[in-house]
């Protein structure tokens, strides 16, 4: 459940740093009131952990990582 979760937040910063780069539109900052908004950085910080939680699914075997999808259902 918490590799999924992570995975989502990674791919909805990774859209809004897209949407920054194409088109200087950052969604989070625009939709909470700008990127020192408390609830943007909050934000940004959740991404973050995210990103540094995704890092251990670099280095778990393929057995751990079996295991956890066929438990999770």
């Amino acid at each position: 459940m918490w590799d999924k979760l992570a995975l989502i937040l990674l791919i909805i910063g990774g859209i809004n740093w897209g949407l920054v780069g194409v088109f200087e539109l950052d969604i989070i900052a625009w939709l909470f009131g700008g990127s020192a908004s408390v609830i943007s950085r909050a934000l940004y910080i959740v991404v973050a952990l995210s990103a540094i939680w995704c890092i251990s699914l670099l280095f778990r075997s393929e057995e751990e990582l079996a295991y956890d999808t066929s438990s999770n259902r």
